[in-house]
């Protein structure tokens, strides 16, 4: 569970998936079509230039292309791109660069590289791939903020494409901001078609407004136009990611005495759906799951997944589990594992870890050693033969710790990280700290180094579904409004449609946490009215 004011995030560069959901519309029962925007960052990006030809830009926060006098500068964009699934069909595909400077040129090209083989950290003038056909040539207005390429005819699917990009206009070069900028980095959007199976639709989707600063109120869509949903044929791989939708979860009976079984079925009583996510929390030398956890995931009315939550290094410190300190500990948690829980589930290592954070060096819990405590963790119980667990690094989404200079060493890497989790919480008094939509709650941000955690999430690790681990929204009121809560709900259906990264929604349920907000969906009747229509929504219906 969180605790609501402490740490923070930080950018860093590779490539990215985000996604806009979209249907058809019919009516009656017909055949539907789900259409996703699927948002790929820059996995390479620099430039070179004539009049410095051993020069590398690799680092440069700046791509520029074009002739500044004798000096011809080509920037090159190198993308990944996910496979877009079976029967998927990639309908368009746009590469979107924002301009860094104040004026741009009459006329831009952008044209394939051939070869895929060069790094942004070696490229020059020297060394640099030869150019294919020309692929797209736009001719910007003046004053543009961004630019953009069709590349339609050459991105059919996944794989990785190079580009370059040129322009023969003199003493006008083009400046573009790259993937180490603090935001507008180069972006490859590929809309891809995915046939659903037939259900009712009766409306087309809206779309969710944009993310509200803590001051502005959250913004309500139309009753009458519900977000798009998933068909019923969605399911989970072996990492539990679900071919589509989004599962749904809880932790409920936060901070109380009450059996989290039994505030999970209570909790699910009350809004309508069983929770396919029961998350719990352990530490130390605790042996998990118990049987009441194991048993919440043998009910066949009610199929649930296991989220556990280990503090691992409880009782000592990062450093000291990373040296191997408390190898027997995990050594025999894995053995308990084995023997008693075969099914998939999540594993969160040491949830929030930018709230227990000290930076001085040896203090045994910079965030190198969190990293570190992970990555030891992770990789002793995959070789003692856990096969089963899927593991999620749950950040904090606070803006003092996204700031600092420490947060982006905490990520362990890609090898030991299957889902990309956050911590995220809202206010729903109008105009108090940290009130906003859904929106705000994803992507807030206070500072111009940190775009937000679901757009770095979507920048930086692309390949990673994004599991919000704990989400949930407290009133601050003097006078707790019923609708207050109700408000940023109905935000909710919308604005997830447009983050179709978040694969895993979470709920934490208390009467008190410990600043002393009701985190409860039900503590009005209007709350729980627009939380039961979240709850509902088709969505969510992912097998297990």
């Amino acid at each position: 569970m969180i605790r609501r004011h402490a740490r923070t995030l930080m950018p860093i560069a590779a490539l990215a998936i985000g996604a806009v959901f979209g249907t058809a519309v019919h009516s009656g029962t017909a055949a539907a079509e789900t259409t996703d925007v699927v948002r790929s960052g820059a996995a390479d990006d620099t430039y070179s230039s004539s009049s410095r030809p051993s020069y590398n830009f690799g680092s440069s926060d700046t791509l520029v292309a074009g002739r500044n006098g004798g000096d011809t500068m080509v920037t090159y964009l190198k993308f990944n791109v996910a496979a877009p699934g079976t029967g998927a069909t990639v309908k368009s595909a746009k590469v979107t660069l924002t301009v860094a400077s104040r004026k741009v040129p009459g006329s831009i090209s952008l044209s394939r590289v051939a070869s895929t083989a060069w790094s942004q950290k070696t490229l020059s003038a020297k060394n640099r791939p030869g150019l294919g056909a020309v692929v797209s040539t736009v001719r910007p207005a003046s004053g543009a903020e961004t630019v953009t390429f069709d590349v339609s005819s050459v991105v059919k699917g996944g794989g990785t494409y190079a580009f370059a990009v040129t322009s023969t206009v003199p003493n006008s070069p083009a400046r573009f901001r790259s993937a180490e900028a603090a935001g507008g980095r180069p972006a490859l959007n590929v809309t891809v078609s995915r046939p659903t199976a037939p259900r009712p639709v009766e409306t087309s989707p809206t779309t969710g407004p944009a993310t509200n600063p803590p001051s502005n109120p959250p913004s309500n869509p139309p009753a009458s136009s519900p977000a798009p949903t998933a068909p019923g044929t969605c399911k989970v791989d072996a990492k539990l990611v679900p071919s589509c939708g989004v599962l749904w979860g809880a932790a409920a009976g936060g901070f109380s005495d009450v059996p989290r079984d039994q505030a999970l079925k209570t909790f699910e009583a009350k809004s309508g759906r069983t929770s396919t996510i029961y998350h719990t929390y352990h530490k130390g030398d605790q042996l998990f799951p118990t049987k009441s956890e194991i048993a919440m995931t043998n009910d066949p009315a009610n199929p649930r997944t296991l989220m556990l939550n280990w503090k691992v290094g409880y009782g000592t410190t990062w450093a000291n589990v990373a040296r191997g300190d408390v190898d027997a500990r995990i050594d025999r948690l894995a053995g308990y594992i084995k023997a008693n829980y075969t099914k998939p589930f999540f594993m969160v290592l040491h949830h929030e870890p930018e709230n227990d954070v000290n930076p001085a060096a040896g203090s045994g819990q910079t965030a190198k050693d969190y990293a570190a405590m992970f990555r030891h963790t992770a990789l002793r119980l995959k070789a003692a033969g856990v096969g089963n667990a899927v593991f999620v690094m749950a950040y904090m989404n606070y803006e003092k710790w996204n700031n600092t200079s420490w947060w982006g060493d905490l990520y362990p890497g890609d090898d030991v990280v299957d889902w990309v989790g956050v911590d995220t919480y809202n206010n729903a008094q109008p105009g108090g700290f940290h009130y906003g939509d859904f929106n705000y709650m994803m992507n807030r941000t206070n500072s111009a180094k940190f775009p937000g955690f679901y757009t770095w999430a979507t920048t930086q690790h692309a390949s990673k579904p994004i599991m919000v681990a704990e989400w949930g929204v407290y009133d601050s009121s003097p006078t707790v409004v019923g609708k207050n809560k109700a408000d940023v709900y109905a935000t909710v259906l919308p604005q997830l449609a447009k983050m179709p990264q978040i694969k895993g929604l979470v709920y934490f349920e208390t009467e008190r946490d410990q600043s002393g907000h009701d985190i409860r969906m039900d503590d009005t009747p209007e709350a729980l009215a627009a939380f039961k229509k979240i709850a509902a929504d088709p969505r969510f219906n992912v097998q297990l």
